[in-house]
């Protein structure tokens, strides 16, 4: 019976070393292309970004400057408050201020203060009158707006009322008085400042161009005579020339395209 039992044969099929290996190369090729498109958001926001939007962003991300220092009192520009008086600021030592961290709201707060403080200033600039010898020409000659970067103030020539000498870094009487009354109102915060010089377009193609120079030279002169008029050195972030690169008015020759930019930086 044994020599007559049917003999059963198995073959047994050996893997292959085409499987999909568990699909860990998923997972890495799934990396690969998120940081394939973020490259290439970058490089997109990088060519679409404006300088002056850059360094917004890169002010923007730098460490929380304090606004303002503790007021004495009286109806001044903050009504005897200080910028961040709705319990952000609890202890005060010798005029100081210590910021109280109280949670998520903390810095939404906080934030909420420096708009409002931003916008303190920017209402005492806009009525802003009968102080000095160009109070009526003073609305005139700025435009004031709050930005992403912070608070902006732009100072520009007038048709037969220019800033600074044409074709030169000298202001005009003009120019120090403006500058002189804008360096007094943000003596009333602490946070940094940025300046910018600008120039309009000239209607003449020249061999040598100097809107470069010349704007920087505005820009530099320009801070000189700030940390003349109290503001600390050290509130001076950035100065920069933009030439005509950056036109506040559409009409290259405008003269109102002659400024200068001051940004109290975020």
């Amino acid at each position: 019976m044994a020599s007559n039992a049917p003999i059963i044969i198995k073959r047994k099929k050996k893997g292959g070393g085409d499987g999909h290996h568990g699909g860990a190369w998923k997972v890495a090729y799934a990396d690969f292309v998120t940081a394939m498109m973020a490259f290439f958001m970058l490089m997109w926001l990088l060519n679409a970004t404006t300088e002056t939007q850059r360094n917004g962003l890169a002010d923007y991300f730098n460490p929380a400057i304090p606004m303002a220092k503790l007021s004495g009192g009286g109806d001044g520009v903050f009504g005897g408050d200080d910028v961040a008086s709705n319990d952000q600021f609890v202890g005060r030592a010798g005029g100081a201020q210590v910021v109280q961290s109280s949670g998520a709201g903390a810095g939404q707060g906080a934030e909420a203060a420096l708009s409002d403080a931003l916008g303190d200033v920017k209402d005492q600039l806009d009525a802003n009158s009968g102080e000095s010898t160009v109070a009526d020409d003073l609305l005139q000659h700025i435009d004031v707006r709050i930005t992403d970067e912070g608070l902006i103030v732009d100072m520009f020539d007038l048709p037969g009322a220019p800033l600074f000498e044409p074709e030169r870094d000298t202001p005009t009487a003009l120019g120090r008085e403006l500058i002189a009354v804008v360096s007094d109102i943000f003596r009333l915060a602490e946070n940094r400042v940025a300046v910018n010089g600008h120039v309009r377009a000239q209607p003449v193609v020249r061999v040598e161009r100097a809107e470069w120079d010349l704007s920087a030279a505005r820009a530099q002169k320009t801070r000189i005579l700030m940390t003349g008029n109290a503001i600390s050195a050290d509130r001076i972030a950035r100065i920069g020339g933009f030439a005509d690169r950056n036109r506040l008015h559409k009409a290259p020759t405008d003269p109102r395209n002659n400024r200068i930019e001051l940004i109290l930086l975020r």
